[in-house]
């Protein structure tokens, strides 16, 4: 297995299991709910197949610059559809009374109380995953047709839903390894970056990391080493760059994790121009 020098750990959710990531927990409510989101650095996809589930999400992109990763969230994303509760569906004819307002209510309130983990991971383990029906049965916009994956090195490609946009862009323990890569210039480009791609209004979830952790990233390599030695930025200094760029203060909305994992997550939105 190849060092992880960008932070792309194999088996990282191993490491913080959980049904339901306590970073979702402290956002608001309605953060998702009928949103196009960014998961910038998915790793394995648990978080981002989470909110394509649970949250409401309109559409959710996960990016990862590993290519092996992204093929396990591919994976994981068929294997949440297997567990989650199998959903009651009224008759074609009770369908054709219908008319489409009522429909399209039906559906979202399907969306919104998909009750995930129902099966037990034995199930799907013994039996392999459930075969995920064409999306003009379930809808483009249900899980799991409202998750996809690309692999890319997002701080400096682009991909091709970045055309349309989002309302949320996601940032979770991703930034020391932006900033470690690619110096204090890429990591300014980095906040530009989610800065052109967000609708105004548009949230940005950030979960810094602190400086004390930059440590073990820099004995992966010689690399590593060499570039942290020029940096001049820290972690603290990152609310005043987002607002120097057109967001908002942070809102800190609280601490959750345990050990190395305990961080903050911190919420920008983006300022509306006049």
């Amino acid at each position: 297995m190849s060092v992880p020098t960008h932070g792309n750990y194999h088996g990282y959710y191993l490491k913080r299991p959980s049904v339901t990531d306590p970073r979702l927990a402290l956002l608001p409510e309605n953060t998702f709910s009928g949103k196009r989101v960014l998961d910038i650095g998915c790793n394995a996809g648990w978080v981002t197949c989470e909110i394509a589930q649970s949250r409401g999400a309109h559409k959710v992109v996960g990016v990862d610059i590993d290519d092996t990763l992204i093929r396990a969230a591919w994976k994981r994303r068929q294997v949440v559809w297997s567990l989650q509760k199998p959903q009651s569906s009224q008759s074609n004819e009770d369908n054709d009374l219908m008319d489409f307002e009522d429909l399209t209510r039906n559906a979202s309130m399907e969306v919104t109380h998909l009750q995930a983990d129902y099966f037990p991971a034995s199930l799907q383990h013994s039996f392999g995953p459930l075969p995920i029906p064409p999306s003009k049965i379930r809808g483009k916009h249900a899980f799991p047709h409202n998750v996809s994956f690309r692999t890319a090195d997002w701080v400096t490609e682009e991909i091709v839903e970045d055309a349309n946009g989002y309302d949320v862009v996601i940032a979770f323990s991703i930034s020391k390894w932006i900033h470690i890569n690619g110096g204090d210039g890429g990591l300014r480009a980095f906040f530009r970056r989610v800065y052109s791609v967000l609708e105004p209004g548009g949230v940005f979830i950030l979960e810094p990391q602190e400086w004390d952790t930059y440590k073990k990233a820099k004995r992966l390599n010689e690399s590593l080493r060499n570039s942290a030695q020029t940096l001049e930025l820290r972690p603290s200094d990152f609310e005043s760059i987002l607002g120097d760029i057109g967001f908002s203060p942070a809102c800190h909305l609280g601490t959750t994790g345990d050990g190395g994992f305990r961080r903050t997550v911190d919420l920008y939105v983006k300022r509306h121009v006049t």
